[in-house]
């Protein structure tokens, strides 16, 4: 890349240049046991990229790997966050009668709901 840094510091953290892949995209792919080759079929990136990724953190495992356990806890905080938010609102929602022309679709869809314990 022109003598870039394959690896940068944006503010979603440790970043592969010229994406928005961040090292920790890589690593959640790494820890679900996929291959190199996998990965380079799910995520936009090239094999030099990929390699830069990989290499980084083979180089800096312990930083890397803080950090990747930091940005864990702050997904898992902020998808619990909106899941209380949103759950007093979905529950409305589901309270909420079927649109007109609606009714007999929304009759089978509880009928189902019923039948496999889903509670709303």
């Amino acid at each position: 890349m022109n003598g870039q840094a394959l690896i940068i510091r944006t503010e979603a953290g440790l970043t592969i240049s010229g994406t928005r892949i961040t090292i920790y995209d890589v690593m959640d792919h790494l820890a679900a046991g996929w291959t190199s080759k996998l990965i380079l079929n799910w995520l936009p990136l090239t094999e030099e990229q990929l390699d830069a990724a990989l290499s980084y953190i083979d180089a800096n495992l312990t930083e890397v790997e803080a950090e990747y356990q930091t940005v864990l806890q702050a997904t898992q905080e902020m998808r619990e966050y909106w899941e209380d938010k949103n759950r007093e609102r979905l529950a409305q929602i589901a309270k909420l009668p079927p649109k007109p022309g609606d009714e007999e679709i929304h009759a089978k869809l509880q009928t189902w709901k019923a039948k496999l314990g889903i509670v709303a």
